[in-house]
């Protein structure tokens, strides 16, 4: 766009250099400056159709300077860039009024982009008291994973967008939900909870829209739903895969029509909550197999967002580390540190539990040892208790059968791989030559599933929660697997 005039404030000269080549290349016109009271003065003086910003500057801070430039010149639009690339920075920058917030390092050719976007449609940000700090980090990591997390809820803080959160348990589904609630334009209203997964299936329409005396038996008073609970602020419906059919259709209904019923009543309720739904089934299949309604996916997926396992996003896991260790401190447990090959061996680490997993780990050995400094033999000790193996890489991972990764997790993981391998192997020699009979998915499902959490639970001497652990399942999943299942639960002699 030949004439317009891009702002460049950063104190490294070699970035300036780089964005000024690229930014020329594009046909903008470039001034660059490295402390932020020539930029200012440029902003009074009229000068300049777009800012880039680094945040820390010699003289000031840009989040410091960027709500005087958005009061003198509020359709300016403003791209800040860090290399603070925390969850926190990505926030500021939207509250300050930022068009766009980049981590660095960043793409050139992205920012560009970006900057072609901004002078072309510029919005208007809502305006925050720039004196409403924000304390705390409610999520952690600077993996590039992390950062489009940051940047995506940036943009959706102040929406009242419908969010489907996917993601395998203990990825911090709720924790995202609960930022989004937190930092967004419904903070001051409730955030209410419910996970479907936990809650019988002829309870669940009653738990959500409520029910008036009288609806059923027991119901000897009025009680209000989470809808109601959570009017004017955020409903979050975890593990929305194991919704039952006809409750599906009664929210659906309120998607699209904007208001309930009370079970037992008749009286249409308005509703004014933002739906936030977290999952970690694939949906799609769940729609093939006829479990869930497509049309009310496409209502609720307005707004897809992925959190990565932990095992993509490994380089997080000394910062995660840090921080729950800070936490165990504050909460009465000796303060600890990880000496860098115990943080390379949890690197290698598969985390089938996922940040819960971590969190957990970290606070056993803040409770359990009396070293400040955690070594990587206690860490691999403490690994080796939770019968899983290392992370495996390349083809070998993807061809190694249930039972062939055999870590330092001891004969019962040993044990349990083989059962269900042999299992396996025995059902589809079970076929012989011919073609195996409809409905191969389902059979195979239940047939592995079943020795699987039943030597699972042998293995844990009975302990859901052991269990839920060993196999990476979140313990309401697990018990309404073995609830469906009609798995015998019983204890062993120890």
């Amino acid at each position: 766009m030949p004439g317009r005039s891009i702002l460049v404030a950063d104190d490294d000269m070699a970035i300036r250099t780089v964005l000024s080549q690229a930014l020329a290349r594009a046909g903008y016109e470039v001034r660059a400056t490295g402390v932020a009271s020539t930029l200012w003065r440029w902003v009074e003086a009229g000068d300049g159709d777009l800012i880039i910003t680094d945040v820390v500057m010699p003289d000031e801070n840009a989040f410091e300077l960027l709500p005087r430039i958005k009061k003198l010149r509020p359709d300016l639009p403003i791209i800040v860039m860090s290399a603070q690339n925390t969850f926190m920075t990505a926030i500021k920058a939207s509250e300050r009024g930022a068009y766009d917030y980049l981590p660095k390092p960043f793409d050139l050719k992205e920012l560009v982009a970006i900057v072609g976007r901004a002078l072309n449609q510029p919005r208007m940000r809502a305006e925050r008291d720039p004196h409403d700090e924000i304390e705390g980090m409610p999520l952690v990591g600077r993996s590039a994973a992390m950062q489009e997390i940051y940047r995506a809820l940036a943009r959706l803080m102040q929406t009242d967008l419908t969010v489907m959160i996917t993601g395998e348990s203990g990825t911090g589904k709720e924790l995202v939900a609960r930022a989004l609630h937190d930092y967004g334009k419904r903070k001051k209203g409730p955030f209410v909870a419910i996970n479907m997964a936990a809650i019988p299936r002829d309870l669940i329409e009653s738990e959500l829209f409520g029910h008036e005396k009288g609806a059923f038996t027991g119901a000897n008073a009025r009680s209000a739903g989470r809808f109601e609970q959570a009017e004017g602020g955020t409903l979050f419906l975890d593990e929305i895969g194991d919704m039952p059919m006809e409750a599906q259709t009664r929210l659906l209904r309120v998607l699209q029509q904007g208001e309930y019923t009370t079970v037992g009543g008749r009286t249409p309720i308005k509703s004014n909550v933002r739906i936030v739904a977290a999952t970690n089934k694939d949906l799609r299949v769940s729609i093939q197999q006829g479990l869930f309604r497509e049309d009310l996916f496409f209502r609720l997926n307005v707004v897809p967002l992925r959190l990565p396992p932990l095992r993509e996003r490994s380089e997080d896991i000394p910062d995660l580390v840090r921080h729950f260790f800070s936490i165990a401190a504050t909460d009465g447990l000796p303060h600890k540190r990880m000496e860098p090959a115990a943080l390379d061996r949890l690197k290698r680490y598969r985390w089938p539990g996922n940040i819960r997993e971590l969190e957990n780990l970290t606070r056993r050995l803040a409770a359990l040892y009396p070293q400040e400094i955690i070594n990587e033999q206690l860490v691999e000790s403490e690994l080796g208790q939770d019968y899983a193996s290392p992370v495996q890489t390349g083809a070998a991972e993807s061809a190694a059968p249930v039972g062939a990764a055999r870590g330092r997790a001891g004969d019962k993981d040993d044990s349990l791989g083989l059962s269900v391998e042999r299992h396996l192997s025995d059902l589809f020699r079970s076929f012989g030559e011919g073609l195996p009979p409809p409905g191969l998915y389902h059979r195979v499902l239940r047939e592995v599933e079943y020795p699987l959490l039943s030597a699972a639970l042998a293995a844990t001497r009975g302990n859901q929660i052991k269990a839920a652990e060993l196999l990476g399942l979140n313990r309401n999943t697990l018990r309404k697997k073995v609830r469906d299942l009609d798995i015998r639960l019983m204890r062993l002699p120890r």
